[in-house]
């Protein structure tokens, strides 16, 4: 080897030192920074017609494992998922409020029944009434204060969604980019790791938004697509498209997610075909399409099942009896029936007008299994009006039924028959139209339709419902707006079992008149919501949903109140009993609370419930808030659970990948020696090169 090939082979080590030691200087430097995997400079054998000719330097390269930053973004979308369901959850738990508070609904409930159970005492009076009107008050009060704040949540849960798809789009944008710039560089043959090294913190980023999933290409470019697999990222910039972004509030039902083309500049081109709907997408977004979709509204729903039920039972208690003095006039609530409906009641029931005092005026006792099959709202009209004569006047308009006393100073009772009470899907006379109710609302029924399948369905053309049926994650797996086809209920059945919905179940209507749907083995927890319904039976201004049960009880929240009459004179309250005897006898007694025995059995009688089946509203209650707190628990389990694999494995990758100081000052003492050697070649070669032109010299 001549002397110039020494110098060379030296400097080139000198240099090759210099840039290793950048490097590990450029680590150093950047022990804690977040994302940033340390670098290595690859030093080879530089060879030129077969002979050594000194050392080649490569560009600086990422020190990272494919693997492992997979596994980091797999769990960081299972992590961002149980983050979310937990933080929601948890605040769903303290609205509900902890199990041994006053003001929560158990609570509320057990109150109702004690109120009731003093005033079955010898020393129960106006106090006692009072204080039982005013738990029942309270305990509808807390159940819509309930229904309010879990809409409240999911209005938030809504605008998180809006918030975590902006964040997502600006993500896309970032790694759309350095894709470019790692394309680039190593096209240029430079070291792309600082840019890379961005584009993994963004990827780790977005995974907790999203579950997805990337691939590095030949090129340096990385694809992303979802776990589902939608795809986000390859040559061509997409972005994600939500119409309610933002938006914040509580929806029947909510557009989708769409993927779209994009420009440079991130401005929305051309749909994809491709959408996100599901929380099947993993990461934070997942979690809040299930909160928002399934387990919210779920739980609304059961609140609002659970105040049905106790406005049901209580109602039963109340129109068994009556207020001494009687009320001057009973007036029902709408109900879904015209004069010309079918009657449907079965068993007997007594209409009486007493004086103040109780003295009987006038009473009728109507058989309606006597008045026949065909009997119509008419008829029984006609039957009562008959029987009580002048003291007297019955009228059905709108829906609603009235019965009130024609003279100053009297007023109405009604009594079910003792042996064969009447009924109408399980409901009697007076509480099916409401006429002594305690808990009304005016925006539900509060009492099943008892409507037959060959029952005239009383929608006229043109009138809808935009039906939705989701599976247990809560997933629209199709939607049919069912128009007033046929003339019956049983029409409108068929139709339901015609449409696309009876790909996924079937569809019937029970001896309540409910429709229930019922899904196949395959598509077991499928349930059925009411986007918007326009139906109005007979201008009655009743609608599909609320006569069959097709959309839950939620709305009954809206309207629901105590009876202000009673609020405001809780002697008002119905606790005496019709009493069988002849005109001119006392029917009714001023002592008489019998009736208060219903309504403290009232939360512990066994109601049918429709799709909670027959069960106590007791039971009912207990059941949802177990079903809160287990679900709460279970969110706080798997939080812990993913948050603690999601670490593991940002320490295994940084332990890979990350900086060591002591390891880089281990190469640092390397480098110095490497250099030193370098150098003492070069002092060596230069000696001798002076030695040997001092020879020829």
């Amino acid at each position: 080897m001549s002397l110039s090939e020494i110098l060379s082979s030296a400097l080139s080590g000198l240099n090759a030192t210099q840039a290793a030691m950048r490097t590990v200087s450029n680590n150093i430097a950047n022990v804690n920074t977040a994302g940033y995997a340390r670098e290595k400079v690859s030093l080879t054998t530089g060879v030129t017609a077969g002979r050594v000719s000194g050392v080649v330097v490569g560009e600086p390269s990422r020190v990272a494992d494919k693997y492992l930053e997979t596994t980091v973004y797999a769990r960081s979308g299972d992590a961002g998922r149980a983050e979310v369901v937990s933080t929601y959850l948890d605040r769903l738990q303290s609205v509900l409020g902890a199990s041994d508070s006053d003001s929560g609904i158990s609570a509320r409930l057990n109150a109702v029944a004690s109120a009731a159970t003093a005033m079955t005492g010898s020393a129960g009076g106006p106090q006692t009434s009072a204080a039982f009107v005013g738990s029942v008050a309270d305990a509808v009060g807390t159940i819509q204060q309930l229904g309010t704040d879990v809409s409240a949540i999911r209005s938030d849960v809504e605008g998180e969604v809006g918030y975590s798809v902006d964040r997502a789009n600006t993500l896309l944008r970032n790694i759309y980019d350095l894709n470019d710039s790692v394309a680039r560089l190593e096209g240029l043959g430079r070291s792309s790791a600082g840019v890379a090294d961005q584009r993994t913190s963004a990827i780790q980023e977005l995974s907790g938004l999203i579950g997805v999933n990337a691939r590095e290409q030949s090129d340096g470019r990385v694809t992303i697509e979802t776990t589902t697999g939608v795809q986000l990222v390859d040559r061509r910039l997409r972005q994600l498209s939500y119409a309610d972004s933002g938006a914040g509030s509580s929806q029947p039902i909510y557009a989708p997610i769409e993927v779209r083309f994009a420009a440079p500049d991130g401005s929305p081109g051309a749909t994809t075909g491709e959408k996100i709907d599901s929380p099947s997408i993993g990461g934070k977004l997942g979690g809040l399409l299930d909160l928002r979709d399934h387990q919210l509204p779920g739980f609304s729903d059961q609140v609002a099942d659970v105040f049905a039920g106790m406005a049901q039972v209580l109602n039963t208690a109340s129109n068994a009896g009556t207020a001494v003095p009687p009320p001057a006039t009973l007036e029902g609530r709408a109900t879904a029936l015209t004069g010309s409906d079918r009657l449907g009641f079965t068993g007997a029931a007594t209409f009486a007008v007493t004086k103040s005092d109780g003295t009987l005026v006038a009473k009728t006792k109507i058989d309606f299994s006597a008045l026949g099959a065909n009997a119509t709202v008419d008829d029984a009209v006609a039957a009562i009006n008959a029987g009580l004569g002048s003291a007297g006047t019955a009228s059905f308009v709108g829906g609603k039924l009235t019965i009130a006393a024609s003279a100053s100073g009297n007023g109405v009772a009604i009594g079910q028959d003792a042996t064969s009470p009447s009924a109408r899907a399980g409901i009697g006379f007076s509480q099916y139209f409401g006429l002594n109710d305690v808990v009304r609302s005016d925006t539900a029924m509060l009492a099943p339709s008892g409507f037959k399948s060959g029952d005239a369905h009383g929608f006229a053309a043109g009138q809808s419902a935009d039906l939705a049926l989701r599976d247990t994650s809560g997933r629209v797996l199709a939607r049919y707006t069912l128009g007033a086809t046929g003339s019956t209920f049983g029409d409108l059945v068929t139709n339901l079992n015609a449409s696309p919905l009876a790909g996924y179940g079937s569809f019937a209507m029970d001896d309540a008149g409910r429709i229930r749907f019922s899904p196949t083995a395959s598509n077991a927890g499928a349930a059925l919501s009411v986007v918007s319904d326009t139906t109005d039976r007979a201008g009655t201004g009743r609608s599909l949903s609320e006569i069959t049960g097709l959309g839950g009880a939620t709305a009954s929240l809206a309207g629901a109140e105590v009876r202000r009459d009673i609020v405001a004179d809780p002697s008002r309250l119905p606790l005496a009993r019709l009493q069988d005897v002849a005109v001119g006898a006392k029917a009714l007694g001023a002592g008489d609370r019998r009736g208060a025995s219903g309504f403290a059995d009232a939360t512990e009688a066994v109601v049918d419930l429709g799709r909670n089946g027959v069960t106590s509203v007791s039971r009912l209650t207990a059941s949802v808030l177990g079903n809160a707190a287990t679900a709460a628990s279970r969110a706080q389990t798997m939080q812990t659970t993913t948050t603690t694999r999601r670490d593991d494995a940002v320490a295994s990758r940084d332990n890979f990948s990350g900086v060591s100081i002591d390891e880089e000052l281990g190469q640092m003492v390397v480098l110095q020696n490497s250099y030193s050697a370098a150098a003492r070649v070069m002092s060596t070669a230069s000696a001798m090169y002076d030695t040997l032109l001092a020879m020829v010299r």
